[in-house]
């Protein structure tokens, strides 16, 4: 069995570059994903900051 660790020593090949569009535009099609459920969610702990720096000045 070939040991796989010997080729981390080796130079980079390089890419062809339609696999490389293809994967940035999928990096990027991701990216724009996760933002938007970013934008249409909750950011949980700035809610529980938020209520709980209510909390603390409704007391005093």
């Amino acid at each position: 069995m070939k040991n796989p660790f010997k080729d981390l020593d080796q130079p980079l090949k390089t890419v062809p570059p339609e696999l490389k569009s293809k994967v940035m535009n999928d990096i990027a099609i991701a990216k724009l994903l996760m933002e938007l459920a970013e934008l249409f969610s909750y950011n949980l702990g700035d809610v529980i900051e938020t209520v709980m720096s209510k909390r603390g000045k409704s007391k005093n």
